[in-house]
């Protein structure tokens, strides 16, 4: 039985093996099916229409693209020339600067002589702290030494932003989250685990003595949190994030950095204000040499020491696992 063909293609007419040779379709002695000489043509003016298509697009892009480069190559120039301006007029500021400065080591500088003796002669009175370094730091220089402690908030943000660990992309069934996680935990190891146990509660302890005691002794809020960071660390090491993060986990951080640099600001931008203003501030300095003294140095101290912990823990959590 004969069958029809499609009525766009050669309307509704029996195909044979001799229909189809007469209409060019099929090849008599092969059998093999041949395109009409018309469809090849068609075929063949789309191609070179389109070839043409593409060589006028080419062409327009290539002339827009010499249009940027045009502008970009004048932007560059002009950067280049902009910044060797600046840094000429900068380096010629800073040695007319320095030629006005006094000779090193001279009797007649005032920066020398004077910032000195004050802290020297007048810190313990003015602060409370018999540590000078610690009173300068956090009192005289708090305004600076605010600015560090939100330095390493900032880079921990900046971290976690960039290295951060999503897992509602890609997040495949609980068994592959339990055997990606496992990755980063470590192995039962008895003797790191002992010696873990035993450290790092001491490590901790002396932490907290190193910033309680930085107003009457070296130490400070830096150093002893530097030590708790440390002991944080051993912990991780040794237990894995499932136990540490049992008391310690990205919402500890967040509320831990939070109060204590809120605290720090609002505490000092007080002091300034009765300070700039010549007000009695109402917080007493205490006796120098006890424990409660130096006024706001001690809070300040735990405020700067909590926040250097917890930037060390969470750099190393960031760059161990991509996330706490």
């Amino acid at each position: 039985m004969s069958r029809l063909i499609p009525e766009d293609e050669y309307g509704k007419r029996p195909v044979g093996a001799f229909h189809q040779w007469m209409d060019g379709v099929r090849d008599p002695y092969t059998g093999n099916v041949e395109v009409r000489t018309d469809v090849r043509q068609e075929e063949e003016s789309e191609e070179q229409l389109r070839e043409y298509q593409e060589e006028v697009v080419g062409v327009i892009r290539k002339v827009h693209d010499t249009a940027n480069n045009n502008q970009y190559t004048l932007f560059r120039k002009f950067y280049r020339v902009a910044a060797l301006l600046c840094c000429l007029t900068l380096t010629v500021m800073l040695l007319i600067t320095v030629a006005y400065l006094p000779p090193v080591g001279s009797t007649d500088n005032p920066a020398h002589n004077e910032v000195a003796a004050k802290y020297i002669e007048d810190g313990m009175q003015d602060t409370g702290a018999v540590n000078i370094v610690t009173g300068m730091i956090l009192d005289y220089r708090a305004f600076d030494t605010f600015g560090e402690s939100n330095v390493l908030f900032i880079a921990t943000c900046t971290v976690l932003i960039l290295m951060r660990n999503d897992k509602k992309k890609g997040r495949g069934s609980a068994e592959e989250e339990e055997r990606r996680d496992s990755f980063y935990e470590p192995k039962s190891d008895r003797i790191l685990q002992t010696a873990a146990m035993i450290l790092v509660p001491f490590i901790i302890l002396f932490g907290i003595y190193v910033i309680l005691n930085g107003h009457l002794s070296p130490g400070g809020g830096f150093s002893g949190g530097a030590i708790i960071g440390a002991g944080l660390i051993l912990y991780l090491n040794a237990f894995g994030f499932e136990k540490t993060e049992r008391f310690f986990t990205a919402k500890t951080y967040k509320w831990i950095s939070f109060c204590a640099l809120s605290f720090y600001c609002i505490a000092k931008s007080y002091s300034f204000y009765t300070g700039a203003h010549h007000l009695e501030s109402g917080i007493p300095l205490g006796t120098p040499g006890d424990i409660l003294s130096s006024g706001l140095i001690l809070p300040l101290n735990i405020c700067v020491g909590l926040v250097v912990a917890c930037t060390m823990y969470a750099f190393f959590a960031l760059f161990r696992k991509g996330g706490f």
